[in-house]
């Protein structure tokens, strides 16, 4: 749980007040709201650490693994500690070179990629860091979807340069070749590897070091004799490629006089435009590179003014509405992000207009509730500082408001609301079940909390087996909500795959002719039924009435009918429901004094089982429509992936190197699919599954189906 850790404002209210005068005097041009993403590994988490170091925000560096056992700033729940991995996106802020910036460190695990999903949706711009041995790995492509999605504009940092295999142009190179984008280093290692010094400063034409215990001192010297050609070559490179976005910088190419401000107008032109993707590089871990990688956020990156932001007018058909980020205007607020802790629940909001203060009233667009503002922090990892207001532009925190992920606050005036994030579909599912009552009643506890906290989270009971049913993105998703529920609601679950819902269906016409008569002394029961029952080819059930002649009395006929819709409720092959039955009533018998509807009742259900064998009855299994996507060098292997799994593959199509495979695959078939896909492309391959329809399940898999359940029933005799 977040040790959420703060002073109140009566014991430091000049320190407040101090941080506010600060934020107003501070330009809305000198914001910057970036994230940092990209593939698990890569060392997005030890690049904060040092931002955080630099810009004196911490005042000792601490590793994701470190031998001081401390962990990484931003990893502040137990659980990241201890596995040394994100699992939840972090915010946090620093002042750099007069520029507040807002930072939000992401998970690289594609079990949490509604983290990334949440962090660039309120985002201004991105950090993509990339691993100079491995590159553009999957989860870059699947970040750098989530970026294209979302229009975030970004910059690369080549990370690991000291790391053996280390090549930041061919990573560069692969960001032209696999996410297509229109990539150009700024940058140029001196030494790589073991040797890895500093870098050279295209721009400036100088060599970078970074001297002192943790690489706080920059210093700056003549580029080294022998990497002066190479430099210019690069430089006369990079030049070509960013004048494209400045005539202004062609001209002084052209006339060489080509100045590093004209060139850094020339870059952010490029990156806002989406269209220019700046590399830097540097090693984070041994603390080179990061001052250089915060000048760029600064220089390229986007103000808040500098994106386009709409909403939607909820009381004018959601007709679209561009916001400005003027502070005097309407306020407009999106939650992104919930967070339980010591002080209840915490809303991370993000201001888009106007100026969100303590003490206002604002109204939930989602409800029409009318809220007040409480407590209004400012966010550094799992510790905060109370603020008086936040104005457009702001990700801020605050206290005591019950809400959902994707609410908009508005203040008094047109009912806006921001389009949602996009929430991907869960792929895999567990069933939960506590070991007593008060492991269940903390697991109702805990499992409302996280269906508020995470989208992709998703909790339904099964109406068939009464399993409490939890489903996410992968097994690791669920592996962490089920390790939170027992550490942080002391709520002990055994876990174990859903049941299918498996289905039975007749396959041919059957007969009845039933007669049920029973005599105990006085009025007794008599009922006679005549038929036949049919296959149905579309829908679950149908009832025919063809009686002629009053053989059996109108006021029976619904009796019937009612025996014969219970008996499917459990069918005779695997006690599943059975569907797609049309049972036809054409004759029968009724006595004046023993016939009644319990009667009819009983008749009609003993009639259906009587021939229930006879119109040879078969299972039905979910048939799942799955998509794989992934890179065309794995097609062969996703292709067999699918067919060991009874898939049937329906089509597939390619496109700038990435392949997607369409199959029809049994649910039963798909458990344990997710680990197994990622171990057999390398982690590069994601899929997306949805019900299609029910289709009978092969004999082999029928006669398991039937033995197991004929076991199960002499176990429970």
């Amino acid at each position: 749980m977040c040790a959420w850790s703060a002073k109140s404002r009566k014991e430091e209210p000049e320190q407040i007040r101090k941080t506010h005068r600060e934020r107003q005097d501070m330009d809305i041009q000198s914001v910057r709201n970036i994230g940092i993403s990209a593939h698990i590994d890569s060392g997005k988490t030890t690049l904060t650490e040092r931002i955080l170091f630099y810009t004196q925000k911490i005042h000792a560096i601490h590793d994701v693994r470190g031998k001081d056992g401390v962990g990484a700033t931003m990893d502040h729940m137990e659980l990241e500690r201890e596995r040394g991995i994100t699992i939840t996106s972090a915010s946090t802020y620093v002042e750099w070179k007069g520029h507040h910036v807002n930072i939000i460190d992401t998970p690289g695990h594609v079990d949490f990629t509604i983290e990334v999903e949440r962090a660039l949706r309120v985002l201004d711009g991105a950090v993509l860091v990339l691993c100079a041995v491995a590159g553009v790995q999957s989860q870059s492509i699947t970040v750098d979807r989530q970026m294209k999605r979302y229009k975030v504009p970004r910059i690369a940092f080549v990370n690991k340069c000291d790391r053996s295999g280390a090549n930041p142009a061919r990573v560069s190179q692969s960001l032209r070749d696999k996410l297509g984008l229109n990539s150009v280093l700024l940058q140029l290692p001196i030494g790589l590897e073991a040797d890895f010094e500093g870098v050279i400063d295209l721009i400036r034409m100088k060599a970078v070091y970074f001297r002192g215990d943790a690489g706080e001192e920059i210093v700056y010297e003549e580029i080294p004799a022998e990497m002066l050609g190479e430099a210019e070559a690069a430089r006369a490179e990079m030049i070509d490629t960013v004048s494209l976005f400045s005539d202004e910088l062609l001209e002084a190419a052209l006339e060489d006089r080509a100045t590093p401000e004209l060139i850094n107008d020339a870059v952010r032109r490029g990156v806002l435009s989406l269209e220019l993707t700046p590399v830097l590089i540097g090693s984070a871990y041994k603390n080179k590179g990061v001052q250089p990688l915060m000048d760029a956020v600064n220089e390229f990156l986007p103000c808040p003014t500098d994106v386009p932001i709409e909403a939607v007018d909820l009381d004018n058909e959601n007709a679209p509405i561009t916001l400005e980020s003027d502070p005097e205007k309407q306020t407009v607020a999106y939650v992104f992000k919930l967070d339980e802790g010591r002080y209840g629940q915490l809303t991370f909001l993000r201001v888009y207009q106007g100026t969100l203060s303590k003490g206002d009233n604002m109204i939930q667009t989602r409800t029409g509730k009318k809220i007040k503002i409480g407590r209004l922090v400012r966010i550094h990892a799992d510790k905060m500082e109370d603020i008086v207001n936040a104005e457009a532009g702001d990700i801020v925190g605050l206290f005591g408001i019950d809400c959902h992920t994707g609410d908009t606050f508005v203040s008094p005036g047109p009912r806006l609301a921001m389009t949602s994030m996009y929430v991907p579909e869960p792929v895999i599912s567990l069933s939960v079940n506590p070991v007593d009552s008060k492991a269940q009643a903390n697991m109702g506890k805990a499992l409302n909390r996280f269906t508020k906290e995470d989208p992709t989270f998703r909790v339904a009971q099964d109406p068939e087996s009464g399993e409490t049913i939890i489903s996410g993105m992968g097994e690791l998703h669920l592996d962490v909500y089920v390790e939170r529920m027992k550490r942080e609601y002391n709520a002990e679950v055994e876990t174990g795959a859903p049941q299918v819902a498996y289905r039975e269906a007749i396959s041919q016409r059957a007969d009845f002719d039933y007669i049920h008569k029973k005599q105990t002394g006085g009025s007794g029961q008599y009922a006679k039924v005549v038929g036949y029952v049919e296959p149905l080819d579309e829908g679950e059930y149908e009832f025919v009435n063809n009686i002629h002649g009053g053989s059996i009395p109108t006021d029976f006929i619904p009796a019937c009918d009612k025996g014969f819709r219970s008996t499917m409720a459990k069918g005779g092959l695997i006690g599943f429901p059975v569907v797609g039955i049309r049972v036809v009533l054409e004759d029968g018998n009724s006595h004046a004094v023993d016939s009644s509807d319990m009667a009819f009742q009983i008749a009609s259900r003993a009639a259906l089982k009587s021939v229930y064998q006879k119109a040879r009855p078969r299972i039905l299994e979910p048939i799942m429509k799955v998509s794989v996507e992934g890179p065309g060098e794995f097609q062969g292997v996703i292709y067999k992936s699918l067919m060991q799994r009874r898939g049937m593959i329906a089509g597939s199509t390619e496109d700038a190197g990435f392949t997607r495979v369409d199959a029809e695959v049994p649910l039963a078939e798909m458990f344990g699919y997710s680990t197994d896909l990622r171990s057999a492309t390398q982690g590069k391959a994601e899929f997306t599954m949805e019900f299609s329809r029910y289709a009978p399940v092969p004999r082999e898999v029928s006669e398991e189906l039937m033995k197991k359940y004929s076991d199960r029933k002499k176990g429970e005799n």
